[in-house]
């Protein structure tokens, strides 16, 4: 899935700035390319890599076995990681993803 970022958010993802967040949120990231890949909880392998200044790559896969309190943890994790990556909150995110929708850009 595709991820806007906020205009003027990209400074944060410049040089290892994606890695210290990835690590921030999920205290682990490693380089696979020009991927990050980490993984925590439920999410067994999430990779991120920047598209461009304004867009971020984001795939994952999660494990739908997982205890209800693990993936509840998961899903805090996941918004901490993707709101210090875009710079938009989940909130933003959904709203500008419908928005991309009825435009029928997705």
């Amino acid at each position: 899935m595709e991820y806007d970022i906020r205009k003027g958010h990209y400074s944060k993802l410049e040089g290892n700035g994606l890695k210290e967040i990835m690590t921030m949120a999920f205290g682990n990231a490693k380089a696979e390319g020009d991927m990050m890949v980490s993984s925590y909880g439920a999410i067994t392998r999430v990779e991120a890599k920047v598209v461009s200044k304004s867009a971020l790559e984001v795939s994952s896969e999660t494990d739908k076995t997982a205890p209800v309190d693990v993936q509840a943890d998961t899903i805090k994790h996941w918004n901490v990681f993707l709101e210090s990556a875009t710079g938009f909150t989940s909130k933003e995110r959904s709203k500008r993803l419908q928005k991309k929708a009825k435009e029928g850009k997705l």
